[in-house]
């Protein structure tokens, strides 16, 4: 988790500098397109912060009530940050790009607007790519949207998603910026914002979905719950492993209940000795499952 807080960082750096240049070149500008850019800045500057305040959080110690600790913390500051980039962030963006295109006025000279944007794609670019990087540090050799959806960290995706659609962005106002000039067509630079605008909503989606599959209780993959009951099933108390539930507290807890049948020769004894035998053969064959309930039919 801590190469995720590298890739936060770099990204609240590189936002909280060119957020308040972007609002500044825009008002000098009059550029629609521009103080989009700025709005989007300044919430991804909000989402990361309330990344880094939700990882401090989900690292709490359990308690008298969170006994299994505070680890889903993450998964619900995740998803206020998708609720933010799309209402601050993709409407906002949308509404100003609209009213500009209704009532459009002309740009003046955009030259501040390009030297804004270069910086500004510079610093996302670079970025992105620290978060690139240390997301394929998780992916195993799996491909990216498979990673995504098996990631059980929101924060390893959630700032290559917000980064790349800063440089999707930025792009985009660039070059709608450039033929707005050009050819004196206000309404351009507005189109710039509306589309910088659906992006950041589709990004929202995407991220609100995973974050609340998280927060709901997602539980370990089919392949790892086969795995977990042929584990109990070698034990020779174990007749079969009937139910396997389990729900992710945080990307580095599991919480694992096991409703299993014993051979009906067992007495008590001999069934909690079991019990043990096969807690700790999960524990040290999956070091994530932290917490395990075998329940005997």
């Amino acid at each position: 988790m801590a190469n995720h807080q590298k890739s936060i960082y770099s990204a609240l750096a590189a936002n909280l500098l060119i957020a308040l240049t972007k609002f500044i070149a825009g008002a000098f500008t009059n550029s629609s397109s521009m103080i989009s850019e700025g709005i989007h800045s300044t919430v991804d500057t909000a989402n990361q912060l309330l990344l880094l305040y939700g990882l401090k959080r989900s690292k709490k110690k359990a308690d008298e009530f969170h006994p299994f600790g505070y680890g889903k913390e993450l998964y619900f500051w995740s998803f206020v940050v998708s609720v933010l980039i799309f209402g601050l962030g993709g409407a906002l963006s949308v509404y100003q790009g609209i009213s500009h295109i209704l009532e459009p006025e002309a740009m003046k000279d955009p030259l501040w607007n390009y030297i804004v944007l270069s910086l500004s794609l510079i610093f996302e670019g670079s970025s992105l790519y620290i978060a690139v990087k240390e997301f394929n540090k998780t992916r195993n050799g799996m491909k990216w949207w498979d990673a995504i959806v098996k990631s059980k960290d929101p924060s390893s995706f959630l700032v290559v998603f917000e980064d790349g659609a800063a440089v999707a962005g930025l792009i985009v106002v660039m070059i709608l910026m450039g033929f707005s000039h050009a050819c004196e067509i206000p309404e351009l630079d507005g189109l710039a914002s509306v589309i910088v605008g659906l992006i950041l909503v589709f990004v929202s989606f995407i991220l609100a979905r995973e974050s609340r599959s998280l927060l709901m209780g997602e539980g370990i993959a089919p392949e790892t719950r086969e795995k977990i009951a042929h584990l109990a099933e070698k034990d020779s108390a174990v007749i079969r492993t009937k139910s396997i539930l389990s729900t992710y507290q945080s990307p580095e807890e599991v919480v694992l209940m096991l409703i299993i049948g014993f051979e009906d020769h067992l007495d008590t004894e001999e069934i909690t000795e079991a019990i043990q035998r096969i807690r700790e053969s999960i524990k040290n064959e999956f070091p994530l499952v932290r917490f395990v309930i075998i329940q005997p039919e």
